[in-house]
């Protein structure tokens, strides 16, 4: 399973961003997959998950309100949509996938990320 972010960019303080998460192969369906980010110098957080089956695990409280997960299986991508964003947002937000209907556990597949920079 191969993973790749899109989407990220330079955005104001109060703007918006979605992010992209394109899946390849033909096991989307039974892959759930989470989103995470990561701060130089702070460990990787994870932001939320989408399971195969499409419920969400909910979000950190940091993002609560203002970021929405959502999945398109006809196009093997999930979404992190982000509103309001603050510039705490600023990070490299990596997507993870794993065949499984859990959102516990490691997950096997990274992609390289993409960079987030929220300016105030």
């Amino acid at each position: 399973v191969q993973v790749e972010e899109s989407g990220g960019g330079l955005v104001q303080a109060g703007g918006s961003l979605r992010l992209s998460c394109v899946v390849s192969g033909n096991t989307f369906r039974t892959t759930s997959i989470a989103w995470y980010r990561q701060v130089p110098g702070k460990e990787r957080e994870g932001i939320s998950c989408i399971r195969r089956s499409g419920s969400v695990t909910g979000y950190i409280d940091s993002v609560k309100g203002r970021f929405t997960i959502s999945r398109d299986n006809a196009k093997n991508t999930v979404y992190l949509q982000m509103n309001s964003l603050k510039p705490e947002d600023t990070a490299v937000y990596y997507c993870a996938a794993k065949s499984s209907d859990s959102c516990l556990g490691s997950f096997g597949s990274w992609g390289q990320g993409t960079q987030v920079t929220v300016s105030s």
